[in-house]
């Protein structure tokens, strides 16, 4: 049997790896600190990279990941396996380097379905949400709303309405820490299928993943004061489901930058608005002829949702920039209305000047 197939191998992988005789296939399932765990057909192993895939690689983004396709070499007896190659990745799902200037962290490779999971207390956040959907929809792979502890809500009606007016028409479940909730979740379960749990700290992700696995896999607390979960996961990993498939369990992550990801996917609606603009660097402030001005006063978008667009589209377009270039585009930003930053310095000393 192969092992590799419990951990949703799919042909296009098989044929890759042909490409590697001299080298074993096998998947990252979990990474800790300068050491990765493999499964390969046979049995699950310690990896680490080779010397030469080392010191090529400069770009955290260039490392193994869970979730990755690999090709390795090993011993039978109980050293680490080598990893010599990353096959191609299917779908990335990334973030910002927290303290790394202008790089990006994956956080897992070759995800089908992401489960985003938000909570229906104090953690319900709609621009987070676009936030991750903006993520997931640039990646690849298909997102499911997951919309947690619903019984500690006293506004589940309105709350699941708004999420449905910005889901772009993804899945929505709703699940309650009173009720097993392993049915909502069978269908996307399936041989070669890899899906992952995503969200802040304390949303309930290991919880509802302890229940599809049917055993108590990674730890769990009880909600906090003030109904704030804990947050209990601290890297990533994946597990076999019994339904078929994986699922990837993901630290909370409280905030997402979303540097380099092409938000047009997600905000279709905003992206056609901005199109119709009567000139093609509106500002959508003042300008006569602007789409964006119009669908706002006659209701047909929310303020909320336009905003949230803009700033996620500002962010964006700072992949790639120094820390000095950075600053200095932010604060274009700031003095738009006049012009940019080189205007607004123009007009400071023109009326410092006129004293």
């Amino acid at each position: 049997m192969n092992i590799l197939e419990n951990y949703g191998l799919k042909n296009i992988y098989i044929e890759e790896s042909k490409n590697y005789p001299n080298f074993k296939l096998a998947r990252v399932i979990a990474q800790y600190k300068g050491l990765y765990k493999i499964v390969t057909e046979s049995n699950e192993k310690l990896a680490e990279i080779s010397g030469k895939l080392r010191h090529k690689t400069t770009d955290l983004v260039k490392f193994p990941a869970v979730g990755d396709y690999v090709m390795v070499s090993f011993d039978e007896n109980d050293s680490n396996a080598i990893i010599h190659k990353i096959l191609m990745r299917k779908t990335i799902f990334s973030r910002t380097a927290v303290g790394i200037n202008e790089q990006v962290q994956i956080i897992a490779t070759n995800i089908d379905i992401v489960f985003i999971c938000m909570s229906l207390n104090e953690n319900y956040n709609l621009n987070r949400l676009e936030r991750y959907l903006s993520i997931t929809w640039d990646s690849g792979a298909i997102p499911v709303i997951v919309l947690t502890k619903s019984d500690l809500s006293k506004n589940l009606s309105k709350y699941i309405q708004e999420v449905e007016e910005i889901s772009a028409f993804s899945d929505i479940l709703v699940t309650t820490s009173k009720e097993n909730n392993v049915d909502k979740f069978k269908k996307y379960l399936k041989k070669d299928i890899t899906t992952a749990f995503i969200g802040s700290s304390g949303v309930g992700k290991s919880t509802l993943i302890n229940e599809i696995l049917g055993e108590n896999r990674l730890e769990t607390k009880e909600v906090g004061k003030g109904d704030k979960g804990k947050h209990t996961t601290t890297g990533r990993e994946m597990f076999p489901s019994p339904f078929g498939g994986v699922i990837i369990d993901t630290p909370g992550i409280r905030e997402v930058g979303i540097q380099s990801t092409d938000v047009s996917k997600y905000f279709l609606e905003m992206e056609n608005l901005v199109n119709q603009c009567k000139f093609s660097n509106c500002s959508h402030t003042n300008e006569p002829g602007c789409a964006v001005k119009k669908a706002l006063s006659e209701g047909l978008i929310d303020e909320r949702r336009v905003e949230s667009y803009f700033k996620l589209k500002r962010e964006s377009s700072y992949d790639g920039l120094t820390s000095k270039e950075l600053e200095h585009k932010k604060l274009d930003q700031m003095f738009k209305e006049v012009g940019g930053l080189k205007k607004a310095r123009k007009f400071i000393k023109d009326k410092q000047n006129r004293k």
